[in-house]
């Protein structure tokens, strides 16, 4: 759901931007500020490579994930996923949005550092010290963003602090249905969505409908993206796409994928969408760009949507010989 968190943001903010009039590229630019603020809570996961330390090369690659994700489950959807913690570190984080190197500027950044360590403290003391180096890994993250805005666009603060605010605060929401609940309301306790929210009693369809909802936060990201630039999502997807289809035969063929094992399900049907995104039939002369040789927007852009309809199609294609020949 990594992607998902930061792709939702996007797509919301930019449509909200759209719709308050404000120009196609600004849109697209605070959108792309509610994106990475929405992110950064899952730098708490950074603590999980400790887990990689203890794990044995006899072990395989199965053994290496299972061992960052048992490291990271102390931690993970833990104070960077509060919503308490997202409403103090937003504004925080609009303060070092400032722009400016006069006395009075200074001082308010300086407030913005200080409530950052505070929260880093406050973590101290109710999490321990494993919460407060996540604190300060995520304060780190989105200080480092803020002050990139400040030095390389000229969004205002108060609307850096709006973006951070959506971003931190529409991250938990995914996390419902992929695994434990966030600590909503650190360091206050909460009753509130204690458990996992469970689409379907099969775990492989649960499996499946996390990952449709994972791809239907990507089409909306892809879909503002062709609106604000004047395009057409359907006629930028390549008919390659297709090829997905033929992803149906892993039903039969592999281990059907649940929440605890999942890799081969979601490596396997990326490298489908990799492959018929990236490949090209004939390569056009406004492929690449003049300028270092880079790939054109509009070639990036087919090759991602593409990539993605060749998923939704072998997720369909999947899901239908599943229902048909294997779902009990």
């Amino acid at each position: 759901m990594f992607v998902g968190h930061a792709l939702l943001a996007f797509a919301v903010a930019a449509l909200v931007a759209d719709w308050r009039g404000w120009a196609p590229r600004r849109a697209l630019l605070v959108g792309a500020i509610a994106g990475a603020f929405a992110a950064i809570p899952d730098i708490d996961v950074a603590y999980a490579l400790v887990g990689l330390l203890e794990w044995q090369a006899g072990d395989g690659a199965l053994g290496a994930s299972t061992a960052f994700w048992d490291a990271s489950r102390g931690v993970h959807r833990s104070v960077t996923h509060s919503l308490v913690v997202g409403a103090v570190a937003a504004p925080a984080f609009g303060l070092l949005a400032v722009r400016g190197y006069a006395p009075r500027v200074r001082l308010v950044r300086t407030v913005g550092i200080a409530v950052l360590a505070a929260l880093v403290a406050i973590a101290l003391v109710w999490g321990g010290p494993i919460s407060a180096l996540v604190t300060g890994l995520f304060a780190a993250s989105g200080g480092v963003i803020a002050r990139l805005i400040a030095r390389r666009t000229r969004v205002s603060p108060a609307t850096v602090g709006i973006a951070a605010l959506w971003g931190l605060w529409s991250h938990p929401w995914g996390d419902l249905v992929t695994g434990s609940p966030p600590d909503w309301f650190f360091p206050f306790g909460s009753t509130v969505l204690e458990s996992r929210v469970v689409l379907h009693a099969d775990p492989t369809l649960h499996l499946l409908g996390a990952f449709a909802i994972e791809l239907a936060a990507i089409w909306l990201a892809a879909a503002v993206v062709c609106r604000l630039t004047d395009r057409s999502v359907i006629a930028t997807v390549n008919r390659r796409a297709a090829v997905g289809v033929a992803y149906g035969v892993a039903a039969l063929a592999v281990t059907p994928p649940t929440l605890e094992v999942s890799y081969h399900f979601v490596f396997s049907i990326l490298g489908v969408g990799l492959l018929c995104g990236v490949v090209r039939e004939t390569p056009t002369p406004t492929a690449f760009a003049s300028v270092r040789g880079l790939p054109a927007f509009e070639t990036l852009l087919e090759a991602g949507v593409t990539a993605l309809a060749a998923v939704t199609v072998a997720l369909a294609a999947y899901l239908t010989v599943y229902l048909l020949a294997i779902a009990p």
